[in-house]
């Protein structure tokens, strides 16, 4: 069987596994049959190698970083390119009808370390996303999982989302409106919003607590990185470090917990 063909079992599989559809349902009329016939000609005629390789799949959460209150469910299809670099292609369900909301790239430690300091500030930590339980590769038996969460520890992200198809708790545009949003990472217990992780555990039967303690052990490994600290104080609920996460900045010992206030223009109309 080839790879793509092992490619479409895996996405079925996944499907059938705590389908995710879209919340947001794009303007425009059906599909006319003319339309129809011409996608069905190019799927017989043509390929689509770029797509192929992307046949990781990856369920985190992404907070926007000019407004953390602003989160959404994150549903990664990837392709690790080669052992420092990897790209995505995200969406907002893991259905056929998913809408493509953004891109995601990840890089290793080592990449990180040759940017450009402004650059740097584009690209967010992951050890938090990994120690925590909060991003999980559905279906992946618990072993193959681990190993993967623990390649990806100490890697960093740049994250775009063109188009709010429904953060968290708020009603989607039904078009790609605006530039696009720089997404960032959660980092401590408390950032995310009540309920964002719960509800995508009980629809995807997903257990985070579970996850999150079969990978302690992975926090001896973690290094601190560069961007932990970067939305400190900006989710105006109290936060608790997480051992493992820790700003490169930080002091050695870990802060203790404390109540994050809002930022001054936090209640300004968006």
């Amino acid at each position: 069987m080839t790879k793509r063909a092992w490619g479409a079992v895996v996405a079925a599989l996944l499907a059938a596994c705590g389908d995710t559809g879209p919340s947001t349902t794009p303007s425009g009329q059906s599909e006319s049959l003319r339309t129809q016939l011409l996608e069905l000609g190019a799927a017989l005629m043509q390929e689509s190698t770029p797509l192929a390789p992307m046949d990781i799949y990856l369920v985190g959460f992404h907070p926007l970083k000019d407004d953390p209150t602003r989160q959404l469910e994150a549903h990664h299809y990837c392709s690790q390119v080669n052992e420092d670099f990897a790209q995505c292609v995200l969406f907002d369900g893991n259905t056929r009808g998913a809408n493509m909301n953004g891109v995601e790239y990840i890089i290793s430690a080592r990449l990180y370390e040759t940017l450009p300091e402004e650059e740097k500030q584009y690209w967010h930590p992951h050890n938090y996303e990994i120690l925590s339980g909060q991003l999980v590769a559905p279906r992946l038996p618990q072993k193959a999982e681990l190993a993967l969460m623990r390649s990806k520890l100490g890697t960093y992200g740049k994250t775009w989302h063109f188009w709010n198809t429904g953060h968290y708790g708020t009603t989607g545009d039904a078009l790609p409106l605006g530039a696009p949003r720089l997404a960032w990472s959660f980092n401590r217990d408390g950032e995310a919003l009540p309920g964002l992780v719960e509800e995508r555990d009980v629809r995807m039967d997903v257990d985070t607590g579970k996850k999150r303690r079969a990978r302690e052990a992975l926090a001896a490994e973690a290094q601190p990185q560069a961007g932990v600290d970067a939305l400190r104080g900006r989710f105006g609920r109290e936060t608790v470090d997480l051992p493992g996460v820790r700003d490169v900045a930080a002091p050695e010992e870990p802060v203790a917990p404390e109540g994050d206030l809002p930022p001054a223009d936090s209640n300004a109309p968006h």
